[in-house]
């Protein structure tokens, strides 16, 4: 049996003596624009063992060069005196959100020689959306000198009859306890145990059952292009794993990098169907337009197509009208990856357009009585089309779905050496 999700040499502190409140920080990507937000974690944690001192929250961006030889110092100091290794470990968990949901994950480390992150791949795990080339290498230079990963990765699993994390949420009171504790800034909480070795086989095996041809079949009407996992948070930085770990194999050969430590990844998977996952749609609002020519061209364009997808409705507003649009014979499964495709060229050819993403329909209309704008509705993605999507149409439009809400997202928590 194939192993997809493998133990990994986890570091945790010792929670007996570090306050898991101040040592858990949210994701480097949050709050890039609410410096207040940094500064009041900056003071909840001084003194205190934090995983603020490993990381550069990309709001510090400007500051990289200053910043990034003393997080490297830090990655090393911690790692002699505050974190301690948990050999051959997966760690089941359960986050309790702000809305008092529960989410449950598996953390272990993914082989990302199962990974690529071009647009069109069709290994084991995939991005949900298009990876922009320009950001990975800043990431990269970040994981170059750094001796410890931390991950706010979140891999998603396909799992609708939930076979492989909800089983061992039945076990835990079997299992040791990793941490628990309330996690900062009115962020819920969050609990870990460490998976019994002889748990790890079923876990593999249920997700070798996701991925074989008949359940490849029934679910996607597709045999021969499996997909197991979907990167739901952290795309860009699972891409700069896996630049980082080619970057290495070019220079070691292939030999030596299958047995570095950089070939993986810590992660956490989670399923897809869990209840505490919301998919939000993004819709677009179009400003400096000519308003009867954008529908125009828009239903022109609309009714050129002679797809395979079924059918879309796509509700086209103004500060005069509102008109919805049927699309026939879509080529995108999905009606933002319509929308998209069309607004990448109306803006090539039109100059002074501009697009904001925006969460809300309330807030479209709102935006849409302004001059020369248009917003454009659109029936969100359901959470049963994501892994269809992918494999079909390779990487979603970007901006094609919210999931989750900034203080609900993963937070620092686990280590692991690279």
């Amino acid at each position: 049996m194939k192993n997809y999700l493998l133990p990994a040499d986890i570091l945790l502190p010792d929670f007996n003596k570090v306050d898991g409140e101040k040592w858990s920080v949210v994701a480097c990507d949050q709050y890039t624009s609410q410096m207040e937000y940094w500064k009041r974690v900056e003071d909840f944690t001084k003194g205190s063992p934090t995983t603020l001192d490993l990381m550069l929250p990309e709001a510090y961006l400007d500051r990289e060069d200053e910043l990034l030889p003393i997080i490297n110092g830090n990655m090393s100091k911690y790692l002699k005196d505050v974190l301690i290794e948990h050999k051959n470990s997966l760690i089941y968990l359960e986050r309790k959100q702000k809305d008092g949901r529960i989410r449950k994950g598996i953390v272990g480390k993914l082989d990302l020689e199962m990974y690529d992150y071009n647009k069109g791949s069709k290994t084991l795990i995939r991005a949900t959306e298009g990876t922009v080339l320009e950001r990975i290498p800043p990431r990269v230079k970040i994981r170059r000198g750094a001796v410890i990963e931390m991950p706010h990765i979140m891999i998603l699993i396909d799992d609708p009859n939930k076979s492989v994390i909800e089983p061992i949420s039945s076990k835990v009171n079997s299992y040791k306890k990793a941490y628990d504790f309330n996690l900062m800034e009115n962020s819920g909480s969050v609990k870990g145990y460490f998976i019994n070795e002889e748990d790890f086989s079923s876990i593999n095996s249920a997700l070798s059952v996701l991925v074989d041809e008949k359940t490849m079949q029934e679910k996607y009407g597709i045999e021969n292009n499996p997909l197991l996992f979907a990167v739901g948070d952290g795309n860009h930085s699972l891409a700069s794993a896996k630049a980082l770990y080619e970057e290495i194999k070019g220079k070691i050969g292939l030999e030596k990098a299958l047995n570095h430590p950089s070939r993986y990844a810590l992660c956490e998977i989670v399923n897809l169907h869990d209840s505490s996952l919301e998919f939000e749609p993004i819709y677009r609002v179009v400003f400096g337009v000519d308003k009867d020519k954008f529908i125009n061209e828009f239903t022109n364009y609309t009714k050129s197509l002679n797809g395979n997808a079924k059918s879309q409705i796509v509700e086209i507003i103004t500060n005069e009208t509102s008109k919805k649009i049927e699309i026939a014979k879509p080529n995108a499964q999905l009606a933002v990856g319509t929308v998209q495709e069309f607004l990448d060229g109306y803006i090539k050819e039109n100059q002074g357009v501009s697009i904001d993403y925006i969460h809300g329909e309330d807030i479209v209309k709102e935006l849409s009585k302004k001059p020369n704008t248009v917003g454009i509705l659109f029936e969100g993605m359901s959470k049963d089309m994501l892994f269809k999507t992918v494999i079909f149409d390779g990487a979603l439009p970007r901006k094609t779905f919210s999931m989750g809400h900034a203080e609900d997202k993963r937070f620092y928590l686990e280590c692991r050496k690279i």
